[in-house]
């Protein structure tokens, strides 16, 4: 296995376990919820780290989901095209998806910076750690557009989405 796919395979790693850990937690809430109001009162900070969890579910999933071409995808009137034009409007897309993500990480670098000073009403959580959420989703969306673009580029990939079982 060559440098690039350890590195890739790590990476997807990396944001699986971050993406099943965090769904734990919300379905590990969600029950401690449902459990407590049939006791009669359900602790207040189970609404707030359901919302947390879910909020990291969606930082580490997002990039796996672009991978495994599971956004929302417009692409019957890409892959109807003729000859070389898929391709190329697939490398267009990832290269569009690292430039927006690129361009909105120190933005949202920013927005988390505010988040220190205020914390959450139940948990007691500084908001910087819930607002990394949004510095996360962007950093592995353009770094799994990156590797989209190199792949491509390199030939090891031609850019349609990789689906798990072909990792």
């Amino acid at each position: 296995m060559k440098f690039a796919d350890r590195l890739i395979h790590y990476i997807v790693l990396v944001a699986r376990v971050g993406t099943g850990i965090s769904f734990a937690v919300l379905i590990a809430a969600v029950l401690i919820q449902v459990v407590g109001r049939t006791l009669g009162a359900s602790p207040v900070w189970t609404e707030e780290l359901t919302r947390f969890a879910l909020l990291f579910t969606v930082a580490f999933g997002a990039g796996l989901s672009f991978r495994t071409g599971d956004l929302v995808n417009v692409d019957v009137v890409c892959e109807s095209l003729p000859g070389r034009a898929p391709w190329v409007l697939r490398l267009v897309a990832a290269a569009a998806t690292l430039g927006l993500a690129a361009y909105l990480l120190p933005h949202a670098w920013r927005f988390m910076s505010i988040g220190r000073m205020q914390t959450s009403p139940a948990l007691g959580l500084r908001m910087d750690v819930a607002h990394s959420t949004i510095v996360l989703m962007l950093a592995l969306l353009a770094l799994f557009g990156l590797l989209r673009i190199f792949g491509m580029l390199s030939g090891a990939e031609d850019g349609k989405p990789v689906k798990p079982e072909e990792e």
